[in-house]
C-alpha cells in the first residue's frame, strides 16, 4: 500500500522554510517527533511522504512522514492562532492516504488497512498561547449535536523558553527557537527585517546554536526568513478584510524589503499596475 513520495522537487526548493529545511533530514525529523511525542524512533523508522501545495500557499512549512504504524503531518504555523487547522489537516490526511494507496485500491472490495492519523502543530507565532492545547474538528460544525466526525489537532508552543521539556529533548528545535527570538529582538531594537536576521544568523554561529546549519545555509536561511517575516505582513491585509489602505500600506513594507513586485500583487491582490506604481513612488522618494 505504501510509496514514498518523490514530488519533491525543484519547485519546491524555492518554497522551502526554515522548518523545513531543518527537519527534511530523517534523523531530525526523528529527534523532534521523539521529543514531542516521547518515543525512540530511529531515521530507518521514517518514510517521508510530504505533499506539496495542499495547507498553504506561498511558503511550505508542512512535513508528512510515517513512523511505525502511524501517518503524522506536522505543520510549524508562525502569525496568528489559526482555528481552522483540523479542516486543513483534514484535507491534507485525505490527500495523503491517496497518495499511499496504489493505483484503482479504492475500487477494491476488500477493506483497505490504512495508518492511524496524528495531526500536530508547532506554534511560534507572538500571540499568547498556552505551552499545549487540543483543536477539534467539530467545534467548526453548525450543528455540535452531529458528530458524525472528528479530527483532533495537538498544538505545541514552541517559542524560546516554552515546553522546555521538549526543547531539552531537541537540540534542533531549541536552536530554531532560538534563533527566531533573536530576530525579533534584534527588529524590536529598531533593525529593519534583513539587518535582523544577518545579525540573528551571525550570533546564533558565535554562539555555537545551529552553528552548522547556518554556516552551510546561512544565506538561504536569511532568504527563507526574510520572506517569512514579510508573509506575517501580508497576512494583516487578509485580516483586515483587504482595505486599500492597509494593502497599499502592506505592499510598501514588501517592496522596500526586496520582495518582487509579482510576490507583493499576488499577497496583497493589488494588480501589477498598482504594485508597479508603489515601487515608482517609492524610488521617486529615495532620489529626492
Amino acid at each position: 500500500m505504501c510509496k514514498e513520495n518523490n514530488e519533491v522537487n525543484a519547485k519546491r526548493t524555492y518554497k522551502d522554510s526554515v522548518f523545513t529545511r531543518l527537519f527534511g533530514e530523517k534523523d531530525k525529523l526523528a529527534e523532534l517527533y521523539n521529543a514531542v511525542k516521547g518515543t525512540a524512533y530511529t531515521p530507518d523508522d521514517i518514510t517521508l511522504i510530504t505533499l506539496e501545495n495542499v495547507l498553504f500557499t506561498g511558503k511550505v512549512n508542512d512535513i508528512a512522514f510515517i513512523a511505525g504504524n502511524k501517518l503524522i503531518i506536522f505543520l510549524e504555523h508562525q502569525s496568528s492562532i489559526n482555528l481552522n487547522m483540523p479542516l486543513r489537516f483534514l484535507i491534507y490526511a485525505a490527500r495523503s492516504y491517496l497518495s499511499l494507496l496504489e493505483n484503482d485500491a479504492l475500487y477494491s472490495t476488500l477493506l483497505l488497512r490504512i495508518l492511524p492519523p496524528e495531526f500536530i502543530v508547532l506554534y511560534n507565532g507572538e500571540d499568547d498561547f498556552p505551552d499545549e492545547s487540543e483543536q477539534k474538528l467539530s467545534d467548526a460544525f453548525t450543528d455540535s449535536a452531529v458528530q458524525n466526525l472528528e479530527l483532533k489537532v495537538k498544538v505545541y508552543n514552541v517559542n524560546n523558553g516554552r515546553n522546555q521539556d521538549i526543547m531539552s529533548k531537541c537540540v534542533t528545535l531549541n536552536g530554531y527557537s532560538v534563533l527566531v527570538a533573536k530576530v525579533r529582538a534584534n527588529i524590536a531594537a529598531g533593525l529593519n527585517i534583513t539587518e535582523a536576521l544577518e545579525k540573528a544568523v551571525k550570533d546564533c554561529i558565535r554562539d555555537n546554536i545551529l552553528k552548522e546549519f547556518l554556516e552551510t545555509h546561512g544565506s538561504e536561511v536569511i532568504n527563507m526568513m526574510n520572506l517569512e517575516f514579510n508573509m506575517a505582513d501580508a497576512q494583516r491585509v487578509w485580516k483586515n478584510d483587504g482595505r486599500m489602505e492597509e494593502k497599499e500600506k502592506v505592499a510598501e513594507k514588501l517592496l522596500k524589503n526586496k520582495m518582487t513586485l509579482d510576490f507583493v500583487a499576488e499577497n496583497t491582490e493589488l494588480t501589477i499596475e498598482q504594485v508597479e506604481k508603489i515601487a515608482q513612488r517609492i524610488k521617486a522618494s529615495v532620489s529626492v
